[in-house]
């Protein structure tokens, strides 16, 4: 494997520190053993997630003093709009926050309760949205994707016969629409292949069934269609990225991933009626048509950015960057969730801690031994953020059980990958120390965020 050097030269720097183990002990005990409570100031790479963390471009930073800051037409939301239109081809953009705002004003307006939504496995803001406005989520993912150890490609594909059985036993109508996520974020960054997305809309065109992407890591996944997918290796990254959404109905994005910035998002469609409730709806939870919770120099750079995702050069380097990171943990036996997918690498916390039961949260703990270990933050992708049944209060039990080691874009270097890779590796070699935990206390929603815990 040749690893490219970074596509760009480093212009400003941030100063970290690692301070000693005994002060990150008691960091990590104050926090709740919760890595989402630590003080950024005390982690040394932070690894928690690429969700807005990423480094802006010169060009990026140009655009942001061309911030047109009108409360309503600003020219920047424009620029934005010009820019999706061209590269993802949908007709129609109401600019949000960030992702999550998009998926709520996607759950009120398409679904009605009683409803199924369908999708390549869940995820968390997601699912939550959804169930908010009356649906029950149905994971129809393939099932390679919950297997850690397969290596196979596009393991985020939507298994066809597990949707036509859906749409058999509980009929077309009742299904608000089909939500396919590319890439598939909790089986570990897993691509959807364009055969799969074609077929998908086939079947769905045939039953009325209105299909929506979680377009969070689309050029990751485009990234992957051209490495893995025959007719692909001679297209641009634009040309698939295109193509990819033609077979959707609309679209969510956080712009925090994809995009290269550090906060916005947005929702398209093409359909004329849906686009008319949502610019009435986004007023009441982000602000006016025209900037949807954003300042104008935001939507700037996010058009930016979102050009500058789509050379090769950016994205080549961002996947094998990852990569890297997976390859050297794997060759020193750390149990890794494979392939490894394009925004983080993801230990497999089941075979990491194998003396925890999964209701002892091996994988939260893991999290938090890490840190003390290492002075890298992670996050954990497991039972706790599965969250509970809404209807019997019991704990979802996925079958991947993972702590994920999320690389930002265009902060770290592959020296920073050795350090994180030297540091899992040690830890590894004492697993058996790694403690289970409980609660002590354990909010209603999305609990990953704020739970605190103690050691059993």
């Amino acid at each position: 494997m040749i690893y490219p050097a970074e596509p760009f030269r480093i212009k400003s720097v941030e100063t970290v520190s690692m301070i000693p183990r005994d002060e990150r002990l008691k960091k990590m005990e104050e926090a709740g053993l919760n890595t989402f409570l630590l003080n950024s100031k005390d982690v040394y790479i932070d690894l928690l997630t690429d969700s807005g963390t990423n480094a802006m471009s010169d060009k990026q930073w140009a655009g942001m003093m061309m911030g047109d800051e009108a409360y309503a037409g600003s020219v920047n939301f424009y620029h934005l709009e010009a820019t999706v239109r061209e590269l993802f081809g949908f007709k129609h953009i109401v600019p949000t926050h960030q992702g999550r705002g998009a998926e709520n004003l996607l759950s009120q307006l398409a679904i009605k309760p009683g409803q199924y939504v369908a999708g390549n496995m869940y995820f968390t803001t997601t699912r939550y949205h959804q169930e908010k406005n009356g649906a029950s989520f149905v994971d129809i993912v393939c099932d390679e994707a919950h297997d850690a150890t397969l290596n196979v490609p596009f393991k985020g594909n939507i298994d066809l016969n597990k949707l036509q059985k859906l749409i058999d036993e509980k009929g077309a109508k009742n299904i608000a629409y089909i939500c396919l996520a590319v890439t598939v974020n909790l089986a570990g960054g897993q691509p959807v292949s364009m055969e799969n997305m074609r077929a998908v809309r086939e079947l769905t065109s045939a039953h009325g069934i209105k299909v929506y992407y979680d377009a969070t890591r689309c050029v990751e996944n485009a990234y992957y269609i051209k490495e893995l997918e025959k007719g692909f290796e001679n297209k641009s990254i634009k040309e698939i990225v295109h193509e990819m959404f033609s077979y959707a109905d609309g679209c969510t994005m956080s712009g925090k991933k994809d995009c290269l910035v550090n906060i916005g998002g947005f929702l398209c469609m093409n359909d004329d009626d849906l686009f008319s409730q949502a610019r009435e709806l986004v007023v009441v939870y982000e602000g006016m048509p025209s900037y949807g919770g954003l300042a104008g120099r935001d939507m700037e750079a996010m058009a930016i950015g979102l050009r500058e995702a789509m050379q090769f050069e950016y994205i080549e380097h961002r996947i094998k960057q990852v990569r890297y990171l997976g390859d050297k943990l794997k060759a020193a036996g750390v149990p890794i969730v494979e392939p490894v997918g394009g925004h983080a690498v993801f230990l497999d916390a089941r075979r990491f801690c194998p003396h925890l039961s999964q209701e002892e949260f091996p994988a939260q703990s893991l999290a938090a031994s890490i840190y003390v270990e290492t002075g890298v933050r992670s996050m954990e992708r497991g039972i706790i953020s599965a969250g509970r049944n809404k209807e019997t209060g019991e704990h979802h039990k996925p079958k991947l059980e993972t702590v994920r080691l999320t690389i930002p874009r265009r902060v770290y270097t592959y020296a920073h990958m050795d350090v994180v890779a030297d540091g899992i590796i040690q830890l590894y070699k004492h697993k058996e120390d790694i403690r289970g935990l409980r609660f002590t206390y354990e909010p209603k929603q999305l609990r990953f965020f704020t739970a605190r815990f103690e050691y059993i």
